[in-house]
This record gives structure tokens, sequence and C-alpha cells, in this order.
């Protein structure tokens, strides 16, 4: 396969174009034209415009609404899950759950994100993206409502399901939205959206408790108050999707297609093979981090307090770098420096928990910090590994709900082997053995080629 039919951007025929008009031929074209002007148009005939699928001419206000309503859906993407990691205990004392429905509750997350993210495409096409999403948030709104009047585990679980999957449509279609309507700035827009998540994750986390104490001590409550800001992020994306419901009929009354193309076969690219691995390979260390950081620390004979403290600081730790790596990203032809860099942060990380645990408590948190932000740096290679948007939401969902179920295994996975094994070592080699895979997959997935290119080669 040539490199040069999968590398963007490609500036080999505007090098040759401009040498040609530089050239005598060239010259004695343009003269040609001087001397004999094309014949004016017919009376009646129309001139030559837009073509039937041109973009319209936006309100100006679409721009800062769009800004504000991307914002508030990545805000509101996470605290669905990490306010119920917070009061776990109670809600499950509460509902009366037993181990196995428990259990089956914390890996419900990564299951919702693969099922129902593999829809997104085919709804963007029906619905628009934007509809879609708007859709998604009403979906997360309506979930976290319901969920705290549940009298049983099993509408629990099914008021929960209603917001994941909604999470799941939005996480897929996010980066859809950025690189349709801000594709000069999909590096800033992915860091800004990256750092909402990454905010609201931790605000989430670490408000949850405190709140439901000021609210009178129920758990439910707790989980309650979470439905009112996903609520108000419903309402930027509902001018938003009527904006974009008022374009597709524009475009379809003009003749041109109402729906966006449906995209590359992506599963023939190896570069989408490489996004998904890599995918889920980070999220398989998120979710160990989250899960499993406090009872290291806490092994090590750090307090709980403490513990929870440390897990804190390498949740932060993705707020400020989750704008910040995109927007670096986004200025490189190639993002693979970047994924190894932070795989050698994991590397180091693990290394420091397995031979000085509780010493360097501190620096270790923070280097599985650094280590975590290849998130945004996976969500933003989907918007750069693509050239259309119907590449990028095929690109998206399938890297996204590829590698939330190669992440499935990776937690239970390490509790095994920490039971059996009775102790960290083993764990936190395996670990550190997945970061190299994830380096590799990280370097082949940021290799400046698109998802398009590709599978043109192979057609």
């Amino acid at each position: 396969m040539p490199d040069d039919d999968s590398r963007t951007p490609n500036t080999r025929n505007t090098r040759n174009t401009a040498n040609t008009l530089n050239g005598p031929t060239g010259r004695h074209a343009l003269a040609t034209l001087k001397r004999h002007p094309a014949p004016p148009a017919p009376r009646g005939a129309s001139a030559p415009g837009p073509t039937p699928s041109a973009e319209p001419a936006r309100p100006g206000w679409l721009g800062p609404v769009l800004v504000l309503g991307i914002v508030l859906a990545a805000l509101n993407l996470r605290p669905a899950i990490t306010s119920l990691g917070a009061l776990f205990e109670e809600a499950r004392t509460g509902l009366g759950m037993n181990g196995t429905v428990a259990g089956l509750i914390t890996s419900v997350p990564a299951l919702c994100f693969a099922v129902f993210g593999v829809t997104a495409p085919r709804l963007s096409r029906r619905f628009g993206p934007a509809a879609v999403v708007c859709a998604g948030m009403a979906a997360v709104a309506a979930g976290l409502l319901v969920r705290p009047f549940a009298d049983g585990a099993a509408g629990f679980l099914t008021a929960s399901a209603l917001s994941l999957a909604g999470i799941a449509l939005t996480n897929v279609l996010l980066p859809v939205i950025v690189k349709r309507w801000f594709p000069d700035r999909v590096g800033t827009m992915t860091g800004l959206y990256s750092m909402a998540l990454a905010a609201g994750t931790s605000l989430a986390a670490a408000a949850t408790v405190p709140l439901t104490s000021a609210l009178g001590g129920s758990w439910r409550t707790g989980l309650l108050v979470w439905a009112l800001p996903a609520a108000a992020a419903v309402l930027p994306w509902l001018p938003i999707a009527a904006a974009a419901r008022r374009d597709r009929r524009r475009a379809a009354a003009a003749g041109g297609t109402a729906l966006p193309g449906a995209g590359p076969a992506v599963a023939r690219s190896r570069t989408a093979w490489a996004l998904a691995g890599y995918f889920g390979l980070q999220a398989t260390g998120a979710y160990v981090t989250m899960g499993w950081l406090p009872q290291i620390f806490r092994d090590a004979g750090v307090s709980a307090g403490s513990a929870g403290v440390l897990l804190a600081v390498t949740m932060v730790m993705g707020v400020p770098l989750a704008f910040v790596i995109p927007g670096l990203a986004g200025r490189m032809r190639n993002q693979g420096a970047i994924a190894a860099v932070l795989g050698a942060f994991g590397l180091a990380g693990y290394a420091g928990l397995h031979l000085a645990p509780a010493a360097g408590a501190w620096a270790w948190a923070l280097l599985l910090g650094l280590s975590n932000c290849a998130f945004p740096l996976a969500i933003t290679m989907i918007g750069l590994r693509a050239r259309t948007p119907g590449g990028v939401v095929r690109l998206s969902a399938f890297a996204q709900c590829t590698g939330y179920l190669l992440s499935l295994p990776g937690p239970l996975l390490i509790g095994v082997l920490y039971q059996h094994s009775g102790g960290w070592d083993l764990p936190l080699a395996v670990m550190a053995g997945l970061l190299l895979p994830q380096i590799a997959l990280g370097v082949l997935a940021g290799r400046d080629r698109t998802v398009e290119a590709e599978c043109a080669v192979r057609h």
C-alpha cells in the first residue's frame, strides 16, 4: 500500500499545479484565457452556485451555544457512575443487593457503552448527530431522576442502564459534533470537552458525600441531585438540534442528500483496529486505577482517608491535561510520540507501586494520573484519523464500542490475581505488561493517515 494514498494532508497535487502554472506552458495558457475569455452564460441560464449539499449560512448564536452544549454534555458524562461509587455501600444496603448483583452493577457501564454505542451511527444518519445527543442527554437526566426512587435492584439497574445508554450515544457522537462544526479546531475543542469530562468525573466523586450529608444524609437524595445538571445540559441542545434539522430540510429541498454519508467500512482499516485496541487498553488501565488504587495504597499501610485523597489526585490530574494534550496532538502530524510518553509515565508509576508504594505514594499517583490522560488523546485521534463526518461517526463507534468490550475483563482479572496471589506484585506486573501493547498500538494509531484512504486502498 503506498503511503501517499493514506497520508493527510497531501500537498503533492498542489505543488504540481503551481509548478505547471509557473512554467512556459502554464503562462501561455493564462495568456490565451486573457485574450479569449469564456463567453457569457446565455440569458436564463443559472450561474454556477453552491452544490445542493453545500453548508448554508449558520446563525451567529449557533457557535457559542454549541460550545456551551458540548461543555455541559461532557460535564454530565460520568457523574452517573462516580456519584454511585461514592455511595455504593449505602445504596447496596438500602436496596438489599447481594454480591453478584453488586458486581453486575459495577460492570454495567462499560457493557452499556459498548452495546448502546454501536447504535450511534445508524441513529446519527437517521436523525442527525445533534438530535441524538439531545435525546441522549435527556435519557441521562431521566435515568438519574428515576434511579433514586427505585425500590429494588432491578429497577435501580434499569434506570442506571437508561442513563448509561444516553452517555454511550453522547460518547460516540461528541467527536462527530466537533469534527462537523469545528473542523479547523479539532484539538482545541476536544481538549475543552475532555477537560469538562474530567472535571465532572472528579466533582461527582468528591462532592457527592458532602452534598448527601448537607441534604439530610439519605443516599437517594445524594444521587438525585445529579439529575439537575443533567437536565440543564439538555437545554442548549434543543435549539442546536432544531437548527440542524432545518439545515437537513433545506438540503433535501435543494435536491441534496439530507443524510450524511454512511462512511467507510472501518473494520477493514488497520488504523481503526489500532485505535480500538489503544482505546480498550487505556480504558482497562483507567478502570483498574479507579477501582483498585486505593486498596493498593491501603495494603501498603496508607490510611483509608489518604488513599482516597491519592485517588482524587490521580483523577484531578486529568482536568488541565485533558485540555493541553488534545491541543498539542491537533498541532502534530503524528501523535505516536505522545502515546509513548504517556505509556512511559504509567510504567514508572507501576514500578514505583511495586518498589515503594507508601514511601513514594504521591509521586506514583501523579504518574498514573498522567498515564490516564491517554483517554483525551484517543478521543482526539478519532477526529484526526477520519476525514469525513460519516467516517468520524463510524470510527468513533467502532473504536469506543470495541475498546469498551476489550476493557470489560480487566478489573475482574486484576481482582482475581490479587485474591489468588495474596498481594499486588503479579497484578502490577500484568498492568505494566499491558502498557507495552498500548504504547505500540498508540504509535500505530498516531500515524498521519485516514481510515477513508485505507479503506479505499483495500477496496
